[in-house]
């Protein structure tokens, strides 16, 4: 598996110049968006910009950006990090919340609940991204939010997606007889069966202490006869012993390779707990088994997280690391959004081995931070170094970064470049996209600006402030509170207060609800 190197330290920063399944039915302009540099093909050189300036030893300069490690700054004006779609740690802390506690830090991630909430980022025309970039001002001692906006165009008409050949893979271990487990998962894995073309192909694979195929790949058809059998199959799924995730996961991979149908979009679905307590237990040692059927191949995996009890970091781990992407599913309504909307979404691909760098300019830029992203940071050098893992991202997407940036006082001109490159799904032949904003851009207050941006605002903070820690979960070591933090009653009068056209207004509500659930909890 290719690996993402994390450089600390001192880094001589160079400024750049310039997902659908048919049946199931379902992004306000940017403040500053553009395209200004487009680059392609192998041979592509590196942008021409001037190297940051030395601060000289081990004293925090000018660009200041927190090393997450050991919470210091470290002088240094790019800020790279693979694309990220996964919304699992948003879904996971409402459900906690909804039973009346508030969810661990650990399983906190800051660009999760940001990328839980769609934009109206233009789309581009083609595969790849548009980048849109915006902000405002959120304080009176020169902090701001920028916005970093990518997205992708939306999904191919029914007659020209490939037909998919899906292998889910299905925890029937003991720990999923709770109600909202086994049971969500089968009603799940029934909405995703009637959903599905003729022309497109699923497996079974159940799993406890061992793991068997219960159903072989089977072509859905015109007749009935596929997915009657693949009804059947579901309906005889029982929770049992232990939980073997490594048999699992190595026999879905096995069932997805005999399987593979040339043509067709190939994706294993893992829909568990991930509460793994037999064989091997640990990301890397369940995915080294596969990974052969992974890089020949290229079968990504897809994790849905079910359960109160929930094993958050190794889902997360294994979807990073098996380049594919993690959601949780509390009840019908969520999979049904997840199996009509997110899955379909990442059955195509619109790009490989995607990666954003945000170039800041030293004259105006004193300090910054990328919120989130902990775990999919990426050395600055690796940018164009494609074989360094990036993120596959499908049709329909939108990401957003956002980044807490503290200009110099009377900062003019140039604040930062926005940059995006990913491999075609297709050739991988290598593509790049930029979109830049000024110092002037920020003048605006944030509780003014476009809706999309306060909405990602206010996730942000929301999971900032699960993050501070409660009586039995004190804040992570490194994990620092965001300038400007409002409280979480502010929050909630400021999610109340949101533009009737922003994002999904039942969305937004369930955000409302979860940040007033977390205030009474935390009782602040």
């Amino acid at each position: 598996m290719r690996t993402r190197r994390i450089r600390h330290g001192l880094l001589a920063a160079v400024l750049a110049g310039g997902l659908l399944l048919t049946g199931c039915s379902g992004g306000g302009s940017d403040h500053r968006s553009a395209a200004d540099d487009k680059h392609q093909g192998g041979g592509t050189a590196p942008l021409p910009a001037p190297a940051a300036p030395d601060t000289g030893g081990g004293t925090p300069g000018e660009g200041e950006q927190q090393d997450r490690d050991n919470g210091e700054f470290a002088p240094d004006y790019l800020s790279t990090f693979a694309l990220d779609v996964d919304t699992a740690s948003y879904g996971f802390a409402r459900r906690t919340l909804g039973e009346g506690r508030l969810p661990d830090p650990a399983t906190v991630r800051p660009e999760e609940f940001v990328n839980s909430f769609r934009q109206d980022y233009r789309r581009p025309e083609g595969d790849g991204f548009s980048v849109s970039v915006d902000g405002a001002r959120t304080g009176e001692d020169g902090w701001s939010l920028v916005r970093v906006g990518l997205a992708t165009r939306g999904a191919d008409e029914e007659s020209e997606r490939p037909p998919a050949a899906l292998t889910f893979v299905i925890d029937v271990s003991g720990s999923m007889a709770e109600p909202g487990r086994l049971d969500l998962v089968k009603k799940s894995l029934g909405i995703m069966t009637d959903q599905l073309r003729p022309d497109d192909s699923i497996a079974l694979v159940s799993f406890s202490d061992t793991a068997e195929t219960v159903l072989p790949m089977t072509r859905l058809g015109d007749t009935g006869d596929g997915r009657a059998r693949a009804h059947s199959a579901i309906a005889r799924l029982e929770p049992t012993r232990s939980t073997n995730l490594e048999a699992g996961v190595e026999t879905g991979y096995d069932t997805a390779v005999r399987g593979r149908k040339e043509g067709a979009t190939n994706r294993v679905v893992l829909l568990s707990d991930a509460l793994a307590n037999t064989g091997e237990t640990s990301a890397d040692g369940i995915l080294e088994r596969i990974s052969d059927a992974r890089r020949a191949y290229g079968i990504t995996l897809f994790g849905v997280g079910v359960g109160s009890d929930y094993g958050d970091a190794l889902m997360e781990r294994l979807a990073d690391k098996g380049d594919g992407h993690t959601t949780y599913v509390s009840d019908v309504e969520d999979a049904r959004e997840v199996f009509c909307e997110q899955l379909p979404a990442h059955v195509e691909l619109r790009a490989r081995d995607a990666k954003a760098q945000v170039a800041f300019d030293p004259e105006t830029v004193e300090r910054f931070r990328l919120i989130g992203y902990d775990d999919r940071r990426v050395a600055d050098e690796d940018f164009r170094d494609d074989s360094v893992d990036g993120g596959e991202i499908g049709p329909g997407h939108t990401v957003t970064a956002l980044y807490a940036v503290r200009a110099k006082p009377g900062a003019d001109g140039h604040l930062a470049t926005a940059s995006v490159r990913w491999l075609d799904p297709e050739s991988r032949a290598p593509h790049e996209e930029s979109g830049r904003i000024e110092a002037a851009d920020l003048e605006g207050s944030l509780w003014r600006a476009d809706g999309g941006l306060q909405v990602s605002a206010i996730a942000a903070y929301f999971a900032d402030g699960l993050r501070s820690g409660a009586e039995n979960y004190p804040r992570p070591r490194g994990v620092q509170p965001l300038p400007d933090t409002p409280s979480l009653e502010e929050l909630t009068r400021r999610a109340r207060e949101l533009p009737g056209n922003t994002a999904d207004r039942k969305q937004v509500r369930a955000l409302t609800t979860a940040i007033e659930r977390a205030a009474r909890l935390a009782g602040r």
